[in-house]
């Protein structure tokens, strides 16, 4: 009888018991097998780490074919046994997806296998996320095999951004992310947040598996779009072919989008087998979340927690900006042991000053330099804090980042704190032409026919409301630079930029209309 591995010695004497009973009846269980594999391509790709997957599985080493592994998987059952002793064992009593056995599955194998350090890196990447992730797959009652797939998107990089604009470590597109009440805004994007975009995936997740009744395809449709599966399905029912992942027709990052997950899987049920070290991460928080009832800078935040200011942010990649605006951002998630000391210095702190930025409007369309003059701030430094570009104007009811003094000395509202966005303009830059007037032309004929007003009109050439025009005298008007109109087109916003970049992968297919 070939029995799943036990990955504690305090199993033995399950193993023996379950051995007895199958004698006893007669019957005998046969885990499911696949051979190693390796990798595919995409999803790999890994800002941070440095190294990233090819680009096509053709890049990529071919399957061993000179050594073949058993790999053995448990059933997702915990059998009242003693606990985890890390989240890896953790995870591998949730497994509960239909294995996927093929030569795709082995072919990422052996990618994966072949690179040891990138495996641990990105292992290791999974640290401060991977037990909040078991522990609400676990709550919802969903496959603990989906814990991995970060490893697949981003490489548990909450900072990772596609070449598409999809972002964090389940990347998310921006219509994708707001459809799942992902807040992107000025001050926060919560497709990086770890708790927020968590929560997003597994309800995207959820909603895919209520919708094809099979974990492979929702996989697939995460990673294509609903709509691509969908159609998919319905072609190979009408050419009366079979209704399974593998046998759809689809392109080839969603073709190898499962094997690599399934690679991992198998990787993480038996890394001996495949000569990988999974780093030790205990099965226990390794965050605490913390709430803010007061504006903070990031900077002081992470002095009164004592921990570095790049380990605050790998816990709160959602926050681009250099304040904490309580109003939008109640929480922010702290080391464990930290989030006590953090609480403490707070509240020594309680009567003195913990922000030195701060939101403001503009009332009116401006130029930098008259914001940064109004608030007595160096217009350098208002353009680097904000991203704003050269030759660009701030147009009206657009957020800034400005320093936080005399008047704006106060906490930011909800309102603003959650729809904060900065609009820009082109600097229009105007020279002078000469026109002349024709017979009959007046102020407003001439103003009409070159696409200004009357009252710019007299204002230039000096005149009178209403003065009379003879033929052929020569006025001056003002008209846009071939420099604005270049910049108009070179340079916008950079919302308007994300809002027009083509989606990639599940972030592809148009999202169901609420």
């Amino acid at each position: 009888m070939d029995a799943t591995p036990l990955y504690s010695a305090g199993r033995t004497w399950t193993a023996a018991v379950c051995v007895g009973m199958a004698l006893l009846l007669g019957g005998c269980a046969t885990s499911p097998t696949s051979t190693p594999s390796a990798p595919t391509n995409a999803q790999a790709s890994l800002p941070a780490a440095g190294t990233a997957g090819p680009k096509t599985p053709a890049s990529e080493p071919a399957a061993s074919t000179t050594e073949e592994r058993t790999v053995l998987l448990k059933p997702h059952s915990n059998m009242g046994l003693t606990p985890p002793t890390d989240v890896w064992e953790r995870i591998r009593r949730g497994f509960a997806m239909p294995d996927l056995d093929n030569d795709f599955v082995r072919n990422r194998e052996q990618w994966y296998a072949s690179r040891p350090d990138y495996m641990l890196r990105m292992t290791e990447r999974s640290r401060p996320y991977l037990f909040h992730v078991v522990e609400e797959l676990e709550r919802r009652n969903m496959p603990t095999e989906l814990a991995l797939l970060p490893f697949i998107e981003s490489a548990f990089n909450p900072q990772a951004v596609s070449s598409a604009k999809a972002a964090g470590m389940w990347q998310f597109m921006p219509a994708t992310g707001k459809f799942f009440d992902l807040k992107q805004n000025l001050f926060r994007d919560d497709r990086r947040d770890v708790l927020e975009s968590t929560r997003a995936a597994l309800d995207y997740l959820q909603k895919l598996y209520g919708m094809f009744g099979d974990w492979h395809l929702a996989l697939a449709a995460y990673n294509w779009g609903e709509g691509s599966v969908g159609r998919a399905l319905a072609r190979n029912k009408a050419q009366g072919k079979p209704l399974t992942y593998s046998d759809l027709n689809m392109p080839n990052e969603t073709r190898y989008y499962v094997p690599k997950l399934q690679a991992v899987k198998n990787i993480v049920a038996q890394p001996e087998a495949f000569r990988t070290q999974l780093p030790l991460i205990q099965n226990h928080p390794y965050f605490k979340s913390v709430p803010i009832e007061r504006d903070i800078d990031v900077a002081v935040a992470a002095k009164l927690a004592t921990v570095s200011l790049e380990d605050f942010k790998a816990l709160n990649p959602s926050m681009s900006r250099p304040v904490i605006l309580a109003a939008g951002t109640p929480q922010i998630l702290l080391p464990w042991d930290n989030a006590t000391i953090f609480e403490r210095n707070l509240q020594a702190h309680a009567n003195r000053p913990l922000a030195t930025w701060t939101a403001w409007q503009a009332p009116r369309t401006m130029k930098p330099e008259d914001v940064a003059q109004q608030l007595d701030m160096p217009v350098d430094q208002l353009r680097a804090i904000n991203g704003i570009p050269p030759r660009m104007m701030i147009t009206a009811g657009s957020t800034l980042l400005v320093h936080r003094k005399g008047r704006l000395d106060n906490d930011v509202t909800e309102h603003l704190a959650d729809n904060g966005q900065l609009g820009l303009a082109p600097e229009v830059v105007l020279r002078r032409i000469s026109v002349q007037a024709r017979k009959n032309d007046s102020l407003a004929s001439l103003a009409a026919r070159h696409g200004v007003t009357e009252a710019n009109m007299v204002t230039w050439n000096k005149l009178k409301a209403g003065a009379r025009l003879t033929a052929g005298q020569t006025l001056t008007i003002l008209v846009p630079s071939q420099g604005s109109r270049r910049v108009a087109r070179s340079a916008p916003s950079n919302h308007a930029t994300a809002a027009k970049a083509a989606p990639s992968q599940h972030k592809k297919a148009p999202k169901p209309k609420r």
